[in-house]
Parts: C-alpha cells; sequence; structure tokens
C-alpha cells in the first residue's frame, strides 16, 4: 500500500465520490437507480437523493479505478496510518468478512488454530469454510455476574504447552461488556512460539484514540485486528475494518487473497465512503469527543450509585485474572440489587420510556455509547433508571440467579465436516439422549458464550441449559429451530472416532 500523501483531516474516497455522485454526470452504468431518478418515490423520499446520489458502482475513474495511488488506495493508506497498521482493508460485509478472510488465510484444511472459546460466530463459520480445527480457550468467568471476561495469559500458555504450535491464535478483546484483555502479555505468549495473535477487536474501533480508553491491540503486539467502527466510531451499520501490523507472521498477500475471494463485486460505495469519513473524524476529532463523552459517563455512574439496588461496573474490574482494560463507553448497570433481571429492566426501559438498550442479562443491562455521546441524553436515562429501579425493586434482599456456566462440550470432529456432513433433524430430546453430533453452532445470547458447536456431541446438559437460557428471556444465535424443540445432528454413529484435539 503506497504511503499516504494526504493529512488525516481529509477524506480523499469520500470527498471523491461526493464530487462524482453530486455534479450530474451522465450515469449510463449500474445501479438502475440512476442516482435516484429511477427510484420508487418512497424510497426517495425515505434516504433521500444525496443518498442515492452517492450509491455508485465500483470502477469509477478518479474514484477507485485510474492513476495509483486513486482515493480509495489513499484512503485505506490513511485508515492504516491512524490505527498504526502496515494495511488496513475497507470490509463492507462487517467484521464477519474480516474474521472469514483471516480464517481462510491463516487455518487452511486441517490446520490447529486456538480460539477463545466466546469467540464470534464467524470465527467457527470461517473455520467451515477454511477446514481448520480449533482447539478452545476459555476466557475468565464471573460467575456471580454470569459474564465471561478476557482470557488470561497463564490460560494461554497452559493450552499451548505439550503441543505443536497452532497456525494463529484468535482471541477477543474487547468483550460485549468491555472488557479488555491483556493483550501484551497474550501476545508475548503467542510471539515465544512464534505464532500470530489475532484480535477481534470489533467493540473497540476507539481504542488508542484517548488515554481514558484502552490501547489499540495493534500497537500492543497483536499481528492483526478487527474493528467494527459502524459500532461505536460512527461509520454506516455493516462497515469494519481489517488491519495488518507490519510482521513476518500474518501476509498481507494471503489476506487480500482471501479477501478478494469474499468480496462482493458490487461493494457499497456509502459503506466504504461512511469508513473514509469516519476514520477522519476520530483521526482528527476522536479525542476531543472522547474526553466529553467520557466526562459525561463518570457523571452517569454517580447517578446510578444513588439508586438503592443499582451499581454500575467500572475499571475496578482490573484487579481480575483476564482483564487488562475497561472501555468507559459501555454503561454495564447491576441490577440485582433490585430483586429483577436485566431482561425485565430493559423491558421496563422500551415501554415505559421508548430507552432501547444494546444488551439484557440476568444481572444486567448494557448501554453502548458512540464517540460523541450527548450528555443530555446520559443525565436523562440515569433518571429513567432511577424510576424504572424504583417501580421495580421487589421487597427484601433476595437478588436474581445469574445465568449459569455453560456445560462443558465435546469436541469429536472438525466444525467443516460436522456442518457438510449428512444433516437430519430430529428431536432434540433424542438427540441428547442417543449422543448425536451436532450440526449446528448455537449460543444463548446473551451471554454469547457458544454452548454447542459443530463437531460437538450433544448432551442433556447442554439442551437444558440452552432451554433455561431461552426461559429466562435469552435467545439462541445460530439455532435452526430458536425454541430447541429439534436440532440439526449428524445420523446416529457418525464421528466414532476418537475427539479431535
Amino acid at each position: 500500500m503506497p504511503a499516504p500523501s494526504d493529512p488525516q483531516p481529509t477524506a480523499p474516497y469520500f470527498d471523491a465520490l461526493v464530487a462524482y455522485g453530486l455534479r450530474g454526470a451522465s450515469r449510463f452504468h449500474v445501479p438502475g437507480h440512476k442516482g435516484g431518478r429511477s427510484a420508487d418515490p418512497g424510497l426517495r423520499h425515505a434516504i433521500g437523493d444525496n443518498a442515492l446520489g452517492l450509491d455508485i458502482p465500483q470502477d469509477i475513474h478518479g474514484i477507485d479505478a485510474g492513476s495509483s495511488p486513486t482515493p480509495y488506495e489513499r484512503a485505506e493508506a490513511l485508515a492504516a496510518e491512524a490505527h498504526g497498521a502496515a494495511r488496513t482493508f475497507f470490509l463492507t460485509n462487517g467484521a464477519t468478512q474480516g474474521n472469514h478472510a483471516l480464517t481462510l488465510a491463516l487455518a487452511p484444511q486441517g490446520a490447529r488454530v486456538v480460539v477463545q472459546r466466546n469467540s464470534h460466530a464467524s470465527i467457527v463459520d470461517g473455520l467451515v469454510l477454511s477446514g481448520g480445527t480449533p482447539t478452545f480457550v476459555a476466557p475468565e468467568y464471573d460467575d456471580d455476574l454470569g459474564m465471561a471476561l478476557g482470557v488470561d495469559a497463564e490460560a494461554l500458555r497452559a493450552v499451548l504447552a505439550g503441543h505443536a504450535p497452532p497456525r494463529a491464535i484468535f482471541v477477543v478483546s474487547p468483550t460485549y461488556y468491555g472488557i479488555a484483555a491483556d493483550i501484551s502479555s497474550l501476545a508475548a505468549v503467542a510471539h515465544r512460539h512464534d505464532v500470530p495473535l489475532i484480535v477481534d477487536q470489533s467493540w473497540g474501533p476507539h481504542f488508542g484514540f484517548h488515554p481514558g480508553v484502552p490501547e489499540s491491540a495493534l500497537r500492543l503486539g497483536a499481528d492483526a485486528v478487527l474493528t467494527s467502527t459502524h459500532k461505536i466510531a460512527g461509520s454506516l451499520t455493516q462497515s469494519a475494518m481489517l488491519h495488518v501490523a507490519d510482521t513476518e507472521r500474518v501476509s498481507i498477500e494471503a489476506v487480500a487473497r482471501s479477501l478478494r475471494l469474499l468480496r462482493s463485486t458490487s461493494p457499497s460505495s456509502l459503506l466504504m465512503g461512511s469508513l473514509d469519513a469516519s476514520r477522519r473524524q476520530i483521526a482528527v476529532h476522536g479525542e476531543a469527543l472522547l474526553h466529553e463523552t467520557i466526562a459525561s459517563v463518570a457523571t452517569l455512574h454517580a447517578k446510578i450509585r444513588r439508586t438503592p439496588g443499582l451499581d454500575v461496573l467500572d475499571d475496578r474490574l482490573r484487579t481480575r485474572p483476564g482483564v487488562g482494560g475497561w472501555d468507559p463507553l459501555r454503561v454495564v448497570v447491576d441490577v440485582r440489587g433490585i430483586g429483577r433481571t436485566g431482561y425485565e429492566v430493559a423491558d421496563a426501559l422500551r415501554e415505559r420510556y421508548d430507552v432501547n438498550v444494546e444488551l439484557a442479562t440476568h444481572a444486567v443491562v448494557v448501554l453502548l455509547l458512540g464517540i460523541g455521546e450527548d450528555p443530555v441524553a446520559l443525565h436523562r436515562v440515569g433518571g429513567d433508571l432511577d424510576e424504572i429501579a424504583r417501580r421495580l425493586r421487589r421487597p427484601g434482599d433476595g437478588t436474581t440467579v445469574p445465568a449459569p456456566r455453560a456445560p462443558a462440550a465435546v469436541a469429536v470432529l472438525p466444525p467443516r465436516e460436522a456442518f457438510l456432513g449428512p444433516g437430519e433433524t430430529i428431536d432434540a430430546d433424542r438427540a441428547a439422549d442417543e449422543g448425536r453430533i451436532s450440526c449446528e453452532s448455537i449460543a444463548g445470547y446473551p451471554p454469547g458464550i457458544p454452548a454447542l458447536l459443530p463437531g460437538e456431541r450433544v448432551t442433556p446438559e447442554i439442551v437444558g441449559y440452552l432451554r433455561r437460557l431461552v426461559e429466562a428471556g435469552a435467545r439462541l444465535h445460530g439455532a435452526a429451530d430458536p425454541a430447541l424443540r429439534t436440532i440439526r445432528v449428524l445420523p446416529a454413529g457418525y464421528g466414532q472416532d476418537p475427539p479431535v484435539a
């Protein structure tokens, strides 16, 4: 990638897109709405002619075609500079696309990789595509809150001991709850074995842009990092970035080759333009925006703690194993003290105040903030929480029971073989009684930790655990039958070989 010739306050791709899209150029190319002229009137009214005008295809001269570096190449180079990467790729199918590309590049057929057990489902989906075989490393866990923390370096060291080095290690930092792992220690363990450390930093696209948030995993030693820019840093939904460090442990060409296989030949210019613009904002104004938002969060924390029965998680968790940092843009409200579940509190907030939270579990509700959050809205939600807590509080001091830890699952086959195998849909209880092998990836959301993956054996304990989550208000991510009355499994007797590593 060429070195950026533009200063960070510019947005070369976005500016070129606007110049072409709004100047009235004659469009004898796709898309068929022709910048809005041929679009449905309702669509034009809803999203506006400007959005339709900026919706253009690949290979428009002066945007992503023509003399190199094109505006698109310059935009990716600026993103790499802002994030400290050797190469940054814009993604228009979310961090999912990046996880698929990384597994294809680093976990070919039969290769062993180490994967954090509560990784995003797209990692396992990527292994289905690539044929790699996972060995799982469990994150630390808070049983009181029913919450996964980060992977501890000692746990990773134990998984690597006594085995040939894996092709790669995939970990998550931060978690959905804002908990960042000790990436420096994990990178030291991985690199001692000359293994690349891949970090799914989807929930931390703002990391490294203010001293009050954790440092970027890339600057802490990771070899490749995914950031879902749309989640917090202001780009459009479904847009993300993949950053590769300047090391020999991850081949930039191999990653680029995998992305070419996965990428649409009609990527959304709106998504890519939003990535360029959001990079400009966070690189130039991110520190100031984050400073103001973090100050407002401190005020909100104090307000929540004044409500009897409510507490809020914060940087105090850093004393726990597996925790290297805390993201203040996640407001995790512990509601156990009012004798209600997070599901009930979230429902009440929505029904009474039209407040919609990011996540609810047995024990907490999670408010996800953007880099430039409205302080008035934060002050108001503190009052909303106070009123809901006082109205819902149950007498006595009995607190709710958090979600139980998922039962251990036994891997019998690689994910690819199970997913693509001759599956059949049967009663879930029968599948458990017969010890069938799952073709599905099923996680109770929340807490989001996979209880069953393709290639793992179905047991009564796992089926019971998932059903209890559904009864409490969770949903089953990845299950063909959301109520888990049935499940897709391999035929009886399939996969009688010894369990995989």
